[in-house]
């Protein structure tokens, strides 16, 4: 069975990718990872917000000093360290590259242009095969314009294209007025690949402690749905590779989202609940349904089930919808016996 697949450019020997998440925050979790078949590995981000706090630290190292005398030569500033998150990340990802056969991609998560430049060309000198943008931004002020939140896409994948030349991937939000619009945007100004879709932090409220809860949540299998839509839109519509995110947790999650048209799909939620060796289990089980449905390789599979690019999208989306609320009709229907 051929589990080859081009992803962003990049050859890998199958289509499951470990997304960032704890099992890659060290050298050896990326080795555990690879050893169990996966075929490729994000890297936890780097956030923006640290490179914030390290600037300005050594801003502040810079000015330490500068009104004292010249001949008080043993007044030296306190000393950076050097392990701090910028340098950490780095040489995590050139031991990582360095430690596994597989491509090692780097995650910059942030909300601004400003500042990712530099860091973005430093990542591919470490070694990283491709860089995912993790452009984590909901607009919680109502007084910002949709057209300005989806220019702040445009223009960091700009900034950061303009200096790098490894694969940039771009990983979004479905919150947009037209989702599509903004993915067809994105791969003009170049992204090599899109992942669909980031999952935004969704406190909670606790009426007994009066408190508001931020806890971080496994995805579960539901939430495929809407990333699995969009792409099965957008195959065929845009020239970046696509990659689905969210709600795996078998091989059929696997398989759906093939068939949807997605080049690539990862996964954390499973892996943290199942262990990395459970990347095994997943791609036996893949091969296992390839062979009942008479697949021998994955171009045979990807995107059979996409809405074709000749589609009306809107008039098939609807046909879908009034198909579904037919279906939900006849089965909840007042003839139906709620006993049963």
């Amino acid at each position: 069975m051929d589990l080859t697949t081009d992803y962003l450019g990049l050859r890998l020997r199958n289509p499951l990718v470990a997304s960032a998440s704890p099992l890659s925050h060290s050298v050896a979790g990326v080795q555990r990872l690879a050893d169990a078949g996966i075929g490729a590995v994000v890297l936890p981000s780097l956030f923006e917000e640290q490179l914030r706090r390290e600037a300005d630290r050594d801003a502040r190292l810079a000015d330490a000093g500068t009104d004292s005398f010249a001949e008080s030569l043993t007044y030296l500033p306190p000393a950076a360290d050097v392990e701090d998150g910028s340098r950490q990340y780095l040489s995590l990802l050139s031991r990582a590259v360095a430690a596994v056969d597989v491509p090692v991609i780097a995650s910059l998560n942030g909300v601004t242009a400003a500042g990712w430049v530099d860091y973005a060309a430093a990542m591919q000198d470490a070694g990283a095969a491709a860089i995912e943008l993790n452009i984590y931004y909901l607009p919680g002020d109502p007084d910002i314009g949709g057209h300005e939140v989806e220019q702040r896409h445009i223009d960091i994948l700009a900034r950061v294209k303009s200096v790098v030349s490894v694969p940039v991937a771009v990983k979004i939000s479905p919150y947009f007025s037209s989702t599509g619009e903004v993915a067809r945007r994105l791969d003009a100004a170049g992204a090599d690949g899109l992942v669909l879709f980031n999952r935004f932090m969704q406190p909670d409220i606790d009426p007994e402690t009066l408190a508001v809860t931020a806890g971080v949540q496994l995805s579960s299998r539901a939430e495929a749905r809407l990333p699995r839509s969009w792409i099965a839109l957008l195959h065929g519509r845009v020239t970046a590779s696509l990659a689905a995110t969210t709600g795996v947790e078998d091989a059929d999650d696997v398989a759906a989202y093939l068939l949807a048209g997605a080049d690539v799909v990862m996964t954390a939620s499973a892996l943290l609940r199942h262990g990395p060796q459970y990347t095994q289990i997943l791609l036996d089980d893949l091969t296992t349904w390839m062979g009942r449905k008479g697949f021998t390789a994955m171009r045979q599979v990807r995107g059979i089930l996409s809405v074709p690019p000749t589609a009306d999208g809107p008039a098939y989306e609807r046909s879908s919808y009034l198909a579904a609320m037919r279906q939900a009709t006849n089965y909840y229907g007042p003839d139906r016996d709620l006993r049963t």
